[in-house]
């Protein structure tokens, strides 16, 4: 199948590329502008997230626990202040918690710095190490080494991701490792969660083993769902591997059964442009054969 080709005959209308509600564009235009001229917008933000966060604790560690097991190892790849960290601990899994920003990091190490089964990378991953450029937002959650991703973030419809919502103010350099090193220094994952806004490809392409299950976040826009199936593709390289997918923070899988690579393709590629939600593909490699177990070395 051209995938190419499919995606350029999706609409070309505006593309959303958020994970907020279905709130008329207007209204929450006008909303953030007046949160933003108060000097109220973050801290509302960061309340809401803080709230959701606390609400679908539960919710997560449910969805989890289908692949994550007392003494695994796992690794949350852009970990920001440890949301999923947290959750992977809870259910008796170690982490290795790898995060680029300054901001995150500190916090991580004051929350995990005696906590010995969490391991702190402060670092991006990329398809190969070096250094990478990171784009910081006021709003650590939507800081980027994808020029493109901010792009499409600026020219979002939306309420937490519009131009008006959030800002790019600075960019940094960064030391980049990749997928390969980690499990070499550390091990083989039970479960690998990639959420790095917009670079998923990139830290997939510095991938060539099997990992039991992986996820990553996609963005509903015609760039980053062919960014998708190029990570589906790499993916497919490694090894036999099954897929399912989610919509936003559902944590519920969206198909019954889990399916081939030209299946979530198609099912990508059938997504309307207009969707309210990004997602998250999750990969299941159904070969016994993996690197080595967690090591959990330092």
């Amino acid at each position: 199948m051209n995938y190419i080709r499919k995606l350029k005959t999706r609409s070309s209308s505006k593309a959303s590329c958020t994970k907020s509600g279905l709130i008329p564009i207007k209204a929450l235009n006008i909303f953030v502008r007046l949160l933003r001229f108060f000097r109220l917008y973050n801290g509302v933000y960061v309340s809401v997230l803080t709230i959701s966060n606390v609400l679908s604790r539960q919710k997560m560690i449910r969805f989890y626990s289908q692949f994550v097991n007392k003494g695994d190892l796992c690794f949350d790849i852009g970990a920001n202040m440890g949301n999923r960290t947290e959750t992977f601990l809870k259910l008796g899994a170690s982490v290795v918690a790898v995060e680029p920003q300054d901001i995150c990091m500190r916090k991580l190490q004051k929350k995990y710095k005696d906590n010995g089964k969490v391991f702190l990378v402060h670092k991006a991953l990329g398809a190969k190490e070096g250094k990478g450029k990171l784009t910081l937002s006021n709003s650590h959650t939507v800081s980027s080494m994808s020029k493109e991703w901010i792009d499409c973030v600026k020219n979002s419809d939306m309420f937490f991701v519009s131009t008006s919502a959030f800002q790019w103010h600075k960019t940094v350099s960064v030391p980049m490792t990749t997928l390969d090193r980690l499990i070499e220094e550390y091990g083989n994952p039970a479960f690998c969660k990639i959420d790095v806004e917009g670079f998923e490809y990139q830290v997939i392409k510095g991938l060539s083993q099997a990992v039991k299950m992986i996820s990553f976040e996609f963005t509903p826009t015609s760039k980053f769902i062919n960014l998708a199936i190029k990570s589906i593709k790499h993916l497919s390289t490694i090894g036999p591997v099954q897929f399912n997918y989610s919509f936003g923070e559902s944590m519920v899988f969206a198909l019954p059964k889990w399916t081939d690579a030209k299946k979530i393709c198609d099912v990508l590629l059938a997504i309307p442009r207009k969707t309210a939600f990004s997602g998250d593909i999750y990969a299941r490699f159904t070969s016994s054969k993996r690197g080595p177990q967690a090591q959990l070395i330092k």
